[in-house]
């Protein structure tokens, strides 16, 4: 995934909600791509959304420290079994590159060398499938499911139960498998290494790894019923649950039908029962061999040692042919081709959830330039990067549809592509979006670009790349993303990683007045033949027919089968259950690398704050390093809206930068941002002060968030101000335009989240602040977004009236807490700025009105809850507060709940119940506790997990050794590692939350001295749930009739 960035970075340990629908961040650079990873959740950001333009040139994060100074190296030298081949700088981002090649195997290394302390290691293996069956997704599960080295069930759990790792996971794409992990602690760093390089050569795959991970026919008895099952299975089938995610993969496919790209690398629920052991066995002994393999480390540990442990594993083997695993080229077509599909779009509505893309197939990313690539991100950003883009704009503008699809350009497989689309269109729909398409973008090429619109996107891009921000995805890993889109096709690893000269090519050509984009246009897009139309038509069959399909694919299964062959059956589904129930031996435990108690540091980590007044608003400084960047965070108090005012703000909070303001229009405002800033977006954040019953004041707070050059400042500052106080409320029509979007991307989002939605269900039961989320970004909102739509229609003029006196209740200067993160000398140069800029904004009160709070409280009411979706998937979940139960939370109790969830709930939910994922939360703030289930195809069954899990911690044996797996694993969430932004955000949030460096120092020490009676307590306390607790399960109306049959009868409420 060339170019992935994460923004944001989190607060790690602070329990609160976030609201931002990811509008906001205008200019940044995200990538909508899809990925199949390993710890229970699908890496994929939704596509096409505003904002989120694919980046080829990596980006990374934290100031540039120059290239450090490494041990000299002649080329040809031999280091470890390995042969130095190149050994260049990379100035861009600040490292030593040495490649080197295995002598025996051939393998290559790529060692990075540099001061971040952010160490990523990565294993990467071609794995080009040639069918749907999802053999490198399932093996991509399997071989972390035991090895030689490391005879357990799961060293992946164990991993996650006992590191310090800032990233641990695996994904498959559709050409490649990954293995990348991430510690800032070089003893655990290579602990983790060790583990991943054993599990990948020497994995204990069986066939029964094969029907727990992938799929078998479960049965109790030879009478009884009969299904498939599988991890995988669930997962892919839940993910053909999202239709984005649908319409992205059939778009992929289609245009590339005669490579590895026109199958379903993650597997296809039709399909993954075909694939046999031999099948299975067979991929892994082909592909996953050092000479088919690329190895990746980055960051500040010793390359001798990389060399060492590397050779260590591969030493054993022998130089192989590989070949046979090149991803092969797609042969252009001679004209353009169409294609049709079904999906699951519901029961309501269906005349109008018509979607469709328009891709075109592009040059191999191995053979193309540098220049060529860059060139392609911009005119990418150019086209689709924001909401004010030409090509977005107009699509939204023509209503043909209510939102954008298609993630633009592709840069992550061999040949690129280009696919844009609608959904929420009526059956003409397609035909006309093809149409439009086609046009503007001829309209394009012969017309060119703006200057404004052409200097924001160069703007925006290099801002991200000089600024190296990847949030809390490690930057050696986003490197090492970029690395292989070319390493991995027999290309130069290091091209992606350098832009200064590409860059610098581009402006030239553009200073030179060269039609750059005007020549890509015509010649990628306009004269290419190679085009595919694809449609999907809602179906409101869909769901029943795909149950018929998985029942007679059961029955041809049985078809013919003896007593005996059944009997078999039975007796495997029962084995399985058993090895999955069974524990490992200690003395295999005991092999899983670990760290010890002593080697944890005792105290948090700070962040150094001023506190001061500016103007009458309260000034936090941070003053850490940023590398000339200023970090600005405004937060208004909105604890005194009422309810209806409190969702209007949600909305408006989304959608802020995209309405223009009195000065300047909405396509003027967005350029301005892009051509002069880092980017500036808004969101809502809503917790509860510290409190020993979790019912603390409510913190409410809106955030505008903006970074820019210090030269930039007063640019940032002007169009901040320009946002908060003339904000255009007059544009009837792109407030419904942008309305229309935010509810399209609420509802397609529902059915692939249900965790989320009944997360969000079942905490509003309990606590104002969860009130409060759920009302501003759940289903709630989602109703009261469809209200609106009409309110706008019928009764604009109050609409409009009722928005201009949220802002005016929200934006005030007393309520004005501005959080600066910039060290001291640059905040003392922009201070001037800052008070002029304060002094400009309203210090009046407003009348007093019914708060939101007061509905609040009065709406907290513990009930039971089946939410209609479509899915062919469940998303389970159980909660209660045990503060109100009597129970008194501390640092040790998110200790016991963490082990609770990788080991009881891991076993029982998803490998036992074949769920994707099965996990529990505790917000030791608030004392709300959540069982929590995902791509579930069980509903009673999981619930009753739920309610042995207090059983389990009551009973449990737990010896020295686990309790201190278990409290590093704590230690390294609440010490993951964070970028200057994200450090001073936190610390702000924590200010005003109440949470002083003293509260987590004591929560620190009660985890370090975590007993097995801490694990204990939290059982009796979960006994209480299991008789109070209150359901919510997101499914489809059939699983919940089954629930109903089986004695869960929930009441009903439909979304679709």
């Amino acid at each position: 995934m060339a170019g992935f960035v994460v923004p944001g970075g989190g607060v790690p340990g602070l329990l609160c909600r976030f609201h931002s629908n990811g509008r906001g961040l205008t200019g940044s650079s995200w990538v909508g791509q899809r990925i199949l990873g390993r710890a229970g959740l699908q890496w994929k950001l939704p596509l096409g959304r505003p904002g989120r333009a694919s980046q080829w040139f990596c980006m990374s994060t934290v100031p540039a420290t120059g290239v450090p100074k490494v041990q000299d190296r002649k080329i040809g030298e031999v280091v470890s079994g390995f042969e130095l081949v190149r050994d260049e700088l990379v100035e861009e981002i600040s490292s030593a590159a040495r490649l080197w090649r295995h002598q025996t195997t051939g393998t290559e290394l790529l060692s990075m060398i540099n001061s971040d302390e952010n160490k990523t290691f990565g294993i990467v293996f071609r794995t080009p499938p040639s069918d749907s069956t999802g053999v490198p997704h399932i093996l991509e599960h399997s071989v972390l499911c035991g090895s030689r080295k490391y005879p357990v069930k799961e060293p992946f759990v164990e991993l996650i139960k006992a590191s310090l790792n800032t990233f641990l996971n695996a994904f498959t794409y559709p050409d490649k498998t990954c293995y990348p992990v991430a510690s800032c602690n070089e003893k655990d760093f290579y602990n983790l290494v060790d583990v991943y390089m054993d599990a990948v050569f020497h994995p204990r795959l069986t066939p029964d790894t094969l029907r727990q991970e992938g799929h078998h026919i479960e049965a109790e008895s030879v009478e009884g019923e009969k299904s498939i099952k599988g991890v995988v299975y669930n997962e892919m089938k839940g993910a053909y649950s999202d239709p984005d995610r649908v319409l992205a993969e059939y778009s992929q496919r289609t245009l590339f039908p005669d490579t590895t790209y026109g199958v379903e690398s993650g597997g296809h629920p039709h399909d993954i029962p075909n694939l046999t052991w031999e099948q299975f066995k067979g991929f892994h002994e082909r592909f996953y061999h050092p000479s088919n393999a690329r190895i990746w480390f980055y960051g500040d540990d010793p390359e001798e040692k990389r060399l060492a442990i590397a050779n260590e594993f591969l030493k054993e083997f022998e130089r192989r042919d590989v070949t046979d695993s090149r991803v092969q080229l797609q042969t252009p077509w001679d004209e353009p081709r169409s294609f049709t599909f079904g999906y699951d779009a519901g029961k309501e509505d269906l005349g109008k959830k018509y979607m469709a893309t328009l891709a075109w197939m592009l040059p191999e990313i191995d053979s193309s330039s540098p220049e060529l690539l860059l060139s392609l991100s911009v005119l990418n950003h150019i086209l689709l990067g924001s909401s004010s883009s030409p090509l977005r704009k107009a699509m939204i503008d023509s209503g043909i549809g209510e939102d954008v699809v298609g993630g633009g350009l592709e840069m992550d497989l061999r040949q690129m592509s280009f696919c844009v689309g609608l959904k929420g269109m009526t059956q003409d729909g397609p035909a006309k979006m093809e149409k439009l398409i086609r046009q503007l973008i001829q309209e394009f090429s012969e017309s060119g670009f703006s200057q404004e619109r052409i200097d924001a996107s160069i703007n925006t891009i290099e801002f991200s790349l000089r600024e190296k921000n990847t949030g809390g995805f490690p930057k050696g890993l986003s490197y090492m993303l970029s690395s292989m889109t070319t390493w991995l096709h027999e290309s130069d690893p290091l091209v992606p990683l350098r832009y200064e000269s590409p860059l610098a090519e581009l402006k030239s050509r553009l200073a030179a007045k060269e039609p750059v984009f005007q020549e890509l246009l015509k010649k990628y897009l306009i004269d290419n033949q190679h085009r595919c139309f694809v449609t999907l038509i809602p179906d409101s069959e869909y769901a029943r027919k795909e149950e018929e399909l998985e029942r007679e694919r059961v029955e041809q299964e049985l078809r013919g089968k003896s007593q005996a062959d059944l009997q078999e059956i039975v007796e495997i589904s029962q084995r399985l259950k058993e090895k999955q129930a069974a524990p490992d031996r200690p003395e295999d435990l005991a092999k899983i690398p670990t760290l010890t108690k002593g080697e944890l540091e005792k105290n948090i980590k700070t962040v150094p704050m001023e506190i001061g007044e500016l103007s009458g608003s309260t000034i936090l400084n941070h003053p850490l390093p940023t590398n000339g960047i200023i970090y600005m965070d405004l937060t208004f108090d909105f604890s005194g809206l009422s309810t209806q005012q409190l969702q209007l703000l949600s909305f408006l909070t989304s959608c802020l930068t995209e309405l223009g303001t009195k000065r300047l229009s909405a396509v003027e405002l967005q350029q301005e941002i892009g051509r002069t800033t880092g980017g500036i977006r808004s969101s809502t954040f809503v917790s509860q002060m510290v409190s020993a019953d979790g019912k603390g004041p409510a913190v409410a707070r809106f955030v505008v968030r903006g970074k820019a050059m210090k030269s930039r400042f007063p640019e940032l500052v002007t169009l901040m101000s320009d946002v908060l106080l003339n904000v255009d409320l007059d544009n009837k029509e792109r407030f419904r335009q942008l309305l229309i979007e935010e509810k399209s991307g609420l509802e397609s989002s529902l059915a692939p989240s249900g965790h989320m939605v009944a997360a969000s269900r079942l905490r509003a039961q309990f606590r104002i602040s969860d009130w409060a989320s759920e009302h501003m970004g759940g289903i709630e909102f989602l109703f009261f977004l469809r209200d609106l739509l009409k309110r706008v229609d019928s009764d604009w003029d109050t609409v409009a009236r009722d928005l201009r006196e949220v802002r005016a209740a929200v934006v005030k200067r007393q309520s004005t807490v501005c959080n600066i993160t910039a060290p001291e000398s640059d905040f003392r140069e922009i201070r001037p700025t800052l008070v002029e800029f304060l002094n400009q904004m309203n210090s009046t009160t407003t009348q007093g009105i019914r708060s939101w709070t007061e509905d609040a409280g009065n709406e907290l009411i513990v009930h039971n809850e089946g939410i209609i979706v479509p899915a062919q998937v469940n998303y389970v979940g159980k909660s209660a507060n045990l503060i109100d139960l009597g129970y008194e939370p501390n640092g040790a109790s998110s200790l016991a709940a963490k082990h609770l969830g990788t080991t009881y709930l891991w076993d029982r939910v998803r490998v036992q119940g074949g769920a994707y994922g099965g996990f529990c939360r505790l917000d030791a703030r608030t004392g709300t506790f959540a069982f929590l289930s995902y791509r579930d195809p069980n509903v009673t069954k999981t619930i009753a997990a739920y309610d042995g899990a207090a059983k389990f911690l009551r009973e449990i044996d737990l010896n020295e050794e686990e309790l201190t797996k278990s409290i590093i694993g704590v230690i390294g969430d609440m010490d993951s590692y964070q970028l200057p932004d994200a450090k001073g955000f936190g610390s702000m949030l924590r200010w005003m939350t109440g949470e002083a460096d003293e509260i987590r120092q004591v929560r620190r020490e009660q985890v370090l001295s975590a007993t097995k009676k801490d694990f204990i307590r939290l059982g009796e306390a979960l006994e209480e749930l299991n008789r109070c607790g209150s359901v919510v399960v997101v499914a489809s109306e059939a699983s919940l009739d089954q629930a109903t049959s089986e004695g869960l009868d929930l009441p009903r409420k439909r979304v679709f």
